[in-house]
Order: C-alpha cells, then structure tokens, then sequence
C-alpha cells in the first residue's frame, strides 16, 4: 500500500512538471514579451529625459531674458533719474544766476 502510495504522488509531481514546462517557442515568445517592454520602458525614459531638457533650457533662456529686461528696466530709470536730477540743478542754478543778478542790480542803483 505504501508502495502504491508512493508511486501515485510521483505521478503526480511528474504531471505537475510536466505541465509547467514551457516550449521552446513558448519561451522565445517571453523573452520577445519581455524585451519589448524592455524596449518600451527605456524608449518613453529617454523621452521623459529629453523633455525635462528642453524644459530646463528653456527656463534657463527665460531666466536669461528676464533679467536681461530688469537690468534694462534698471538703467532707463536710472538714466531718466540722472536727467531730472541734471535738469533740477540746471534750474536751481539759473534761479540762483536770476537772484543774485537782480541783488548785484538793486545794490548797483542805490
């Protein structure tokens, strides 16, 4: 009885491998399976890669002319603040040329 035991559980592992054995073609398929997806996976990678690439130099450009817009921004403000100054003290002066002029002309007459 044992014996018959015994020889009924081998049989059964044997079916069971048997069973979950692959063919060969069976196999190649997988492996094709898997290096297409493979394949796929590294594709939409380097995708990815590229796209955040471009996305950084672009914000590097846009930096760039940014800044580039402020300093502008900067030095025509700064100009204009430099002509109004020139032209405040042009004006103080040819007020103070006017005062002294009439102060030297009213002292002359008396």
């Amino acid at each position: 009885m044992k014996f018959r035991t015994t020889m009924i559980i081998a049989a059964g592992v044997v079916a069971l491998a048997a069973c979950n054995k692959k063919s060969p073609a069976e196999n190649n398929a997988a492996s094709v399976e898997s290096n297409a997806n493979n394949e796929a996976e590294n594709v939409t990678a380097a995708g990815e890669n590229q796209a955040s690439n471009i996305m950084n130099t672009a914000e590097n450009k846009a930096g760039a002319v940014k800044n580039e817009a402020k300093n502008e921004a900067a030095d025509i403000k700064n100009e204009g603040k430099n002509e109004a100054a020139a032209m405040k003290n042009s004006a103080s002066n040819s007020s103070s040329n006017t005062t002294e002029t009439k102060t030297t002309t009213k002292t002359e007459k008396k």
